[in-house]
């Protein structure tokens, strides 16, 4: 949940996410639940349940960082968890009802890639209030965690990326899956693969989500077993 590119394609977008955590929270497989009429499938944390980025049949995606701007205190204990948090929002209808709807009170700091249909959403809850930013899904995007990278990191991390797409043509899913296991300037504490303290935070998995025009694949890479997993939903048709 720590580093997510978005990048617009053909039919579609590629969104790809590198997950930095704690090795006893890395899930093996990809669960899939049917929830308020949807298809949803989702690599679901070993913690509290939840997960950092689920996708549905009807053309909507959720993918979670945490933290919103910068590094903030813990209040423990929160209402619920973020990840929970991920599944609940598939119980809106839209986007907006969400945004208008859902009790944010004491809920930690994220930051909320959301795909609603066509539309884009940046949506960062600070702790006090919610700050949404509508993106648009023909550019090229990339997220790091702020509770992880501070915003010098977070400024350097968004010029390796834009130096990565000055230098090529190519922006297949292999291509974009290369930028997410080697990108960076070979130090490990904040290159898109990361390893801190030891391994005690360290990329995970990786998990890219290929939209074209009548499906939607999940592909996960759990890279401490290094098991790997797809699922495929047809869209359904409004």
């Amino acid at each position: 949940m720590c580093t997510v590119t978005f990048l617009p394609q053909k039919e579609g977008y590629i969104l790809t996410s590198n997950r930095d955590e704690s090795a006893l929270r890395s899930p093996q497989n990809i669960t899939s639940i049917t929830k308020n009429g949807q298809k949803l499938v989702f690599p679901r944390d070993k913690g509290a349940g939840g997960s950092w980025i689920t996708l549905s049949d009807s053309n909507r995606l959720v993918c979670l960082l945490n933290g919103a701007f910068e590094r903030h205190e813990r209040q423990l204990p929160y209402r619920i968890s973020r990840g929970q948090m991920v599944l609940e929002f598939f119980d809106y209808q839209d986007a907006n009802l969400f945004f208008r709807q859902f009790n944010f009170d004491n809920i930690e700091p994220f930051t909320m890639i959301i795909i609603d249909k066509e539309q884009l959403y940046d949506f960062r809850w600070d702790g006090q209030r919610q700050h949404v930013l509508a993106l648009d899904p023909q550019e090229r995007h990339i997220w790091s965690s702020a509770t992880l990278y501070e915003k010098e990191v977070q400024d350097k991390r968004k010029k390796w990326f834009a130096e990565w797409i000055a230098e090529r043509t190519d922006f297949s899913r292999a291509a974009i899956l290369e930028l997410h296991k080697k990108g960076g300037e070979g130090n490990p504490s904040i290159d898109f693969m990361m390893n801190r303290y030891n391994y005690l935070v360290q990329t995970i998995s990786i998990t890219q989500i290929i939209k074209t025009k009548q499906v939607v694949e999940m592909f996960y890479h759990d890279l401490i077993t290094n098991q790997k997993r797809t699922k495929t939903l047809k869209i359904k048709k409004e």
